[in-house]
């Protein structure tokens, strides 16, 4: 991938969290329920898993598990980086923000979790389309 490429989908993941970042002020999603948070991780997960189908099916598939990685990469170790000067450094809660914030955290590792086993997935799906048509 080139390094616009990068730079594009590092900004974009900025853009995102700083949308969800304005979406939960005052207290960072701290004023709703833990079960109404629940809720909303699972939406925004199954959200996650069709944006990811979206945007791996459009892609080359030579270079799908890169893209994937890369995807995974840009939408949590920024979200982590700026989750931890917000949450853990200006607010002054530390490290245990990972736990208080636990519907954070959750998105640390759902990228992970999405993006490279559906690019998995559609590879095999690729191969079995081509071996069908041979």
């Amino acid at each position: 991938m080139r390094a616009a490429r990068h730079a594009i989908i590092l900004t974009q993941a900025v853009v995102v969290w700083v949308l969800f970042w304005v979406a939960g002020l005052p207290r960072y999603y701290r004023q709703y329920s833990d079960e109404g948070l629940g809720v909303a991780c699972t939406v925004l997960s199954v959200a996650i898993s069709l944006v990811a189908l979206f945007f791996l099916l459009r892609c080359n598939p030579k270079s799908r598990r890169e893209y994937a990685w890369w995807l995974s990469v840009y939408y949590t170790i920024p979200f982590v980086a700026l989750d931890t000067l917000y949450c853990g450094i200006y607010l002054g809660r530390g490290w245990p923000y990972l736990i208080e914030y636990w519907y954070l955290t959750v998105f640390y590792v759902t990228p992970w979790l999405t993006f490279l086993p559906t690019a998995a997935m559609l590879d095999r799906y690729d191969l079995r389309k081509t071996a069908a048509a041979t």
